[in-house]
């Protein structure tokens, strides 16, 4: 797939829904964008088949829904395979994350939610099972994300 080049409408959308996907129409996003509602479904649905939306997900608070405890886990991987391990990484239960990252020794970040210490020995186990070498465990306190802003005008 080559780079999909992004109007100042579909930028908006992507803002739009990034803010807000679940609970926003077309019709409200058009009214944002000064495009018509027809305009935004079918961009939408062209920024779909063009792979620029990936998916819709929701925005979990893994703490309040009882899995108090995030980990990072940075691991090497020679660079050849690295993203081969990336849909095993994936099926572990109680990760949530992978990210493949191309420069430092530590090349794939894996992201686990658990409910308690012990339960992160076992995901390490796993990981480690598949040829990784796991070089660094992070505790996280807290995450926060927000919307990208580059796709809003305003």
């Amino acid at each position: 797939m080559t780079d999909y080049d992004l109007d100042a409408v579909d930028r908006e959308i992507l803002y739009a829904l990034q803010e807000e996907a679940r609970n926003l129409s077309s019709s409200e996003i058009a009214e944002r964008t000064d495009a018509s509602s027809s305009t935004v479904r079918k961009r939408i649905q062209r920024l779909e088949s063009e792979g620029v939306i990936k998916g819709y997900s929701a925005n979990i608070d893994y703490t309040k829904s009882g899995y108090p405890i995030r980990m990072l886990l940075y691991c090497t991987a020679s660079i050849p395979e690295r993203g081969d391990y990336i849909d095993d990484l994936l099926d572990i239960s109680g990760v949530v994350s992978v990210q493949e990252l191309v420069t430092g020794e530590q090349n794939l970040l894996v992201t686990a939610v658990v409910k308690n210490d012990r339960e992160i020995t076992p995901i390490a186990q796993e990981i480690s099972d598949m040829g990784l070498t796991i070089t660094d465990e992070v505790l996280v306190r807290s995450h926060q994300s927000t919307s990208f802003d580059e796709f809003s005008s305003q």
